[in-house]
């Protein structure tokens, strides 16, 4: 039997040789407006892409987890919750958790601290007024974390992250305000990588097929396996609710159900076990300070030219 790869793994619960979940990022229009806000309107046939997340791919993607009695973790902007209340209380029925993706996707390392703080608060808000609920986790739009970020979290009583890619399980990152479970991934398992050509919004790939990108999310899902990682995927309900895409998502499903030994669970209660091991002294995650640099690291020389 080969070593495993994780030094320090966490116990998953049931023995399972690792987590899994698979996360959703359903931004709607919010990456239209947030773009090109003054020509939005006329852009119609973004929008009708942009729309088939709601409108067609979330009932979609309700009914095979259903399938499976699995639970997941949907990241989407305040804004979305207001202006699509069916598609998200259809989600809570599911029993799928909904979590805090900035207001109108704006970019947290963009903003000025109280500007972080209005857009935080203003999803909030947006939570108790059509969920009746408080976000407990969150996720940065395009992963923007800034060094606030964390901190201003903590004050808001969000109790895991789920932006940033510094390690293969669950890590700790450490603020002035107290401490932050951070529930990593990694850019290569979004499938806006594998699936997204939409010039609008500044991404001309190569668009693969679902056959190609399945390759690598099976290849990542069977290392997390051997080895005892986390697996969280990262999809957006109109890139890979679309038939072919989600045809070959209901087969990867299928692939992990007979492999075995796989703790499928929100993020919310992913992070609820971890907190349990560490309060318990289970387990002691590895701890990273954030901010990372409080201040620019000199140059030692400047370009002299432009070419």
């Amino acid at each position: 039997m080969s070593k495993a790869l994780i030094a320090n793994p966490p116990k998953w619960p049931n023995g399972a040789r690792c987590a899994v979940c698979f996360s959703f990022d359903m931004d709607v229009e919010s990456l239209l407006h947030i773009n090109h806000p003054d020509t939005a309107r006329s852009r119609i046939a973004v929008s009708s892409a942009l729309r088939y997340g709601p409108n067609v791919a979330i009932p979609r993607l309700i009914d095979i987890f259903a399938r499976f009695d699995m639970r997941q973790t949907i990241f989407t902007p305040g804004w979305c919750i207001e202006t699509y209340p069916d598609a998200v209380k259809a989600l809570m029925d599911a029993g799928h958790e909904i979590a805090h993706h900035g207001w109108l996707h704006e970019r947290p390392y963009n903003l000025t601290r109280s500007d972080e703080e209005r857009v935080l608060d203003r999803a909030i808000e947006a939570f108790r007024k059509v969920t009746n609920t408080e976000p407990e986790g969150y996720r940065a739009p395009a992963y923007a974390l800034s060094e606030h970020t964390p901190e201003l979290l903590l004050d808001r009583g969000i109790r895991y992250d789920a932006s940033l890619m510094g390690d293969d399980v669950p890590y700790i990152l450490d603020t002035a305000r107290g401490d932050l479970i951070e529930l990593p991934a990694d850019y290569a398992m979004d499938d806006w990588i594998q699936y997204v050509n939409m010039k609008e919004f500044g991404f001309s790939m190569q668009i693969q097929s679902p056959e190609q990108a399945m390759r690598l999310f099976r290849a990542e899902f069977d290392a997390a396996w051997k080895h005892g990682g986390l697996w969280v995927s990262i999809w957006h309900p109109f890139v890979s609710g679309r038939l072919a895409r989600a045809d070959a998502m209901l087969e990867l499903i299928e692939y992990m159900h007979q492999k075995g030994d796989v703790w499928f669970a929100p993020m919310r209660v992913i992070a609820t076990h971890i907190r349990g091991l560490i309060d318990r002294g289970e387990w002691a995650p590895r701890r990273e300070r954030v901010p990372h640099w409080e201040q620019p690291v000199p140059h030692l020389v400047e370009p002299a030219r432009k070419i």
